[in-house]
């Protein structure tokens, strides 16, 4: 059996681990194993990870020390590194490269680099090291995957899109967790109160790239429209308190429901009416491809990259129309179109059931 080691998990459950676990479930675990390093002590899918064999190793985050993650990070490779055939690392910028580093200075022959953002919306530190560091990835990456051929251009840039190692990695998901389920969707939707209404819903971490901000701007205007609206809005972060604030001050607080992290997102979706998705920018999202799994209409901003297009009801709009006009399309265009069959998730290549041998052959090739 080969091991390798994946860098990505966090102790948030958010797009990024949610690829990474997706694959990890339907791995053959007899062949391939992996262990992962993290640098919280909470670890998102902890107990799921350890009950399919995984290990999870622990050490300091950059952010907390240099020299006490320096340190950490060398000793754990000088113990564990000569039994990997690779190192799997997830990121959604270059802002620290150190894990490839560490990787190469301690004999893991196998080097992934995974690309998943087309942007980071970070600080103007991070921003100059992940310039920085494009320019010297291909001295310690031997294996360039993205999530999107866009997102490479912010990421990588030409020359290592033109590697005989770059991959596009889909970013897949298994459709047997999101088959329409009318019985379920009529028990989420008593269980949230929102019988009778229409039900909008959002998944994301609440920072600036999500633009929850104009999610609450769509919602004061469709709300001018028809009271019968109920927004569920899925994911932590920082401008969760910002946002809980705007939604008082609008006067939305009886029609939004803030839902925190759940591990009931298949369910979720059950409960949606529609996907509302106004992003600044994205690699290629999960989100997007679970809601369309589920046959969801989803509206979402043109910002994102046009290879997450999979149903006829996934909408592109401009962040540069109003909210007013977001409001009328959902209204008047996705919302009577209503859900899709499963028929063109299951032909694409998100779908997950086809893209796992692939995966496992380039992890060990």
């Amino acid at each position: 059996m080969k091991t390798v080691l994946v860098f990505g998990i966090t102790d948030n459950p958010g797009g990024v681990e949610s690829v990474i676990m997706n694959y990890y479930r339907r791995i053959d675990r007899e062949k391939i194993q992996f262990e992962f390093l993290c640098n919280t002590q909470i670890v998102a899918y902890e107990n799921e990870i350890e009950d399919l064999g995984g290990v999870i190793h622990r050490i300091p985050a950059r952010r907390d020390g240099r020299k006490q993650f320096a340190e950490a990070l060398d000793a754990f490779m000088r113990k564990n590194a000569d039994k990997y055939c690779a190192i799997w690392v997830n990121v959604c910028s270059l802002a620290n490269i150190d894990y490839l580093k560490a990787a190469r200075r301690f004999g893991i022959p196998k080097r992934i680099i995974h690309c998943h953002n087309a942007d980071n919306g970070d600080s103007f530190l991070r921003g100059q090291l992940h310039k920085m560091n494009r320019l010297l990835i291909d001295a310690y990456a031997t294996d360039f995957w993205s999530c999107s051929n866009e997102a490479s251009k912010w990421f990588f840039g030409e020359k290592n899109m033109r590697s005989p190692k770059y991959r596009l990695i889909y970013n897949a998901v298994d459709p047997d967790c999101f088959v329409p389920d009318t019985g379920v969707r009529e028990e989420y939707r008593r269980k949230l109160g929102c019988e009778n209404k229409i039900v909008i819903g959002h998944i994301g971490r609440f920072h600036f790239q999500k633009n929850h901000t104009f999610v609450i701007e769509i919602m004061k205007a469709m709300k001018r429209k028809r009271d019968d609206i109920e927004l569920l809005l899925i994911g932590q972060g920082e401008r969760m308190e910002e946002i809980k604030k705007k939604v008082c001050e609008d006067g939305l607080k009886d029609n939004v429901q803030f839902l925190g992290v759940r591990s009931d997102i298949p369910q979720l979706y059950q409960a949606m009416d529609i996907f509302l998705f106004p992003s600044f920018f994205e690699g290629l999202p999960i989100v997007l491809l679970e809601a369309q799994a589920n046959g969801l209409p989803c509206v979402i901003s043109d910002s994102i990259t046009e290879e997450i297009k999979v149903n006829d009801n996934l909408y592109f709009r401009s962040l540069e129309d109003t909210p007013e006009m977001w409001a009328d399309f959902i209204i008047n265009t996705a919302l009577p179109e209503g859900r899709t069959t499963q028929e063109a998730f299951l032909a694409s290549g998100y779908n997950i059931k086809l893209q796992t041998e692939k995966l496992e052959k380039l992890l060990t090739e």
